[in-house]
């Protein structure tokens, strides 16, 4: 099967092919040499077949994140969760052991040597995710897109197989409280969004980026907030969360950006594919301590340094709510706003 995507893609010069042939090998090798950090602790992947919906992710202490994700994500249709629990000791391992669907690995290795997880998860995808359509999403990240309480994640691959196309964005959304972060306790909410009600409708920016040919999507209440005087530090939120794996592929930051390139052609509107939005739920009651924590750990950046004041700020516990903050709806709400598309799916 061709993918479309190749056909929109603009050509780079042989010496930036090359170089990013380079790279991708590079990649690749990390990878191979992650996984032997990894101690597997429970498998379950000799249940995987062609028709498998897998669902990858890196987690360190996300105990409260948990029983809403899982739920969330077999809703959508995910068979089988491959994890990588990170030296977790807030029952997180505990918890994810006693699923059925959960096949989990665990290391003590630095996440930040990891790329942030993405090496160990690198080597999962190529072991057991070759040929099937693999989800990658943190713990905090709940994916919807246009149709999702109707239509699963088979009836939306399905699509796109026939569409020869096999990766799917999805834009991060920011989701926050009104009023100061941590002063609305989760520990008695059904669902995160009980208490992260909010969300920024506009005021995004969309460049196009031509060596990986992506675009970049950058704004929220982050940028509005922490990064207001240095808006290029802000975090990126576009993503490529879904992804038909093949042999070769491998992320590049985060699930920002992929390798082969036009796999990141996923915001083009050309492709006339839906988009997807992954709701954020970063902002949870626990980010103080999560943010104090890893001020120390210095585990989340590249770049730490430019991150101190950031976490600081966090800590401060300010309020994210402005007067053009809306409050979260529903999927239609979200592609009436123009922050997913629908696309040329029925």
């Amino acid at each position: 099967m061709i993918d479309r995507a190749r056909l929109v893609q603009p050509r780079l010069s042989w010496p930036a092919r090359y170089l990013l042939r380079l790279k991708r090998k590079y990649l690749l090798w990390r990878a191979r040499k992650a996984a032997k950090q990894l101690t597997v602790l429970k498998d379950c992947t000799a249940a995987i077949n062609a028709s498998s919906l897998l669902c990858f992710a890196t987690m360190r202490n996300e105990r409260q994140r948990l029983p809403y994700y899982l739920e969330h994500y077999r809703r959508l249709g995910i068979t089988q969760f491959l994890i990588v629990d990170n030296d977790s000791d807030d029952g997180t391992r505990e918890y994810l052991l006693d699923q059925p669907d959960v096949s989990l690995w665990t290391t003590d290795a630095p996440y930040r040597g990891s790329r942030f997880g993405v090496d160990w998860l690198t080597g999962l995808q190529h072991r057991y995710g070759r040929g099937i359509w693999c989800l990658t999403a943190d713990a905090d990240e709940i994916l919807i897109y246009p149709e999702w309480q109707g239509r699963d994640l088979h009836a939306l691959t399905a699509w796109l197989d026939e569409q020869g196309q096999r990766a799917f964005g999805a834009m991060m959304l920011d989701m926050y409280p009104k009023g100061s972060l941590g002063g609305q306790p989760q520990a008695n909410a059904i669902t995160p969004f009980d208490t992260l009600r909010w969300f920024d409708a506009d005021a995004y920016t969309w460049d196009y980026k031509k060596r990986y040919g992506q675009i970049s999507i950058r704004g929220g209440p982050r940028k509005r907030v922490f990064f207001q005087d240095e808006p290029d530090h802000a975090p990126h939120l576009h993503k490529t969360p879904l992804v038909r794996w093949a042999r070769g592929d491998v992320y590049v930051s985060s699930t920002h950006t992929l390798l082969p390139r036009y796999l990141n052609a996923v915001f083009d509107a050309r492709l006339e594919c839906p988009t997807g939005v992954l709701l954020h739920t970063k902002f949870l009651d626990e980010v103080i301590a999560k943010s104090e924590e890893e001020k120390v750990r210095r585990q989340h950046f590249t770049y730490v340094e430019r991150y101190e004041r950031y976490y600081d700020e966090i800590i401060a516990a300010p309020d994210l709510w402005c007067d053009a903050s809306q409050r979260y709806a529903n999927a239609q709400q979200l592609e009436q706003l123009g922050l997913m598309r629908r696309g040329a799916w029925p």
